[in-house]
């Protein structure tokens, strides 16, 4: 029980890292599906969606704390008044995190006017060919999937993938080229 425990700690440790890496802007966001996958690897039963409301919650709750400049003890008295069913072995790394780095968080007007569209992380591609489907013997029928990596506004990365006619990549490659020409004038 000790190991789950310091386990469960430590896991904890490294999610509101994370959230205060993404709360200064150091990375694009916390990567929900590699953490679950540590945690349940640990043995620790937990999915994605539950986890990401683990992650919402203390980002609300450090990005708040930063916002109203609170100490340790009063972002500890603030979270044991508002959840009470909290592990005291969470308590204690919460308030660990925030003693070490709480003071780090930015609360410049751009963090506290935080842009409500995702931000960009990384891109993957292959090309592919459908060979044959149930209503067609022969297809040969060229396509192009393209994965992007994308952190929406509370932190979260997510992978939004869609596939392309060879059409509409020569014309997703053509618009490439035109904000490039643009870029190169600014």
């Amino acid at each position: 029980l000790k190991h789950a425990l310091r386990m469960l700690s430590n896991l904890l440790s490294l999610q509101c890292e994370q959230i205060i890496q993404h709360l200064n802007h150091k990375i694009a966001g916390v990567n929900i599906a590699e953490l679950c996958q540590r945690i349940q690897t640990s043995g620790i039963e937990i999915n994605v969606g539950d986890l990401a409301k683990i992650t919402n919650i203390i980002s609300f709750l450090f990005s708040t704390a930063a916002r109203n400049n609170l100490s340790t003890e009063e972002l500890v008295a603030t979270l044991g008044n508002a959840v009470s069913a909290l592990p005291k072995h969470a308590v204690q790394v919460i308030r660990h995190i925030w003693n070490e780095q709480g003071k780090s968080i930015s609360v410049s007007e751009d963090a506290r006017n935080m842009a409500t569209m995702g931000q960009f992380v990384d891109i993957k591609w292959k090309l592919g060919v459908a060979m044959s489907s149930d209503t067609c013997r022969s297809l040969k029928y060229p396509y192009v999937t393209v994965t992007l990596k994308v952190a929406d506004p509370s932190g979260q990365i997510t992978d939004k993938s869609f596939e392309m006619t060879i059409p509409q990549f020569k014309n997703f490659f053509k618009q490439f080229k035109e904000m490039a020409a643009v870029l190169e004038t600014v």
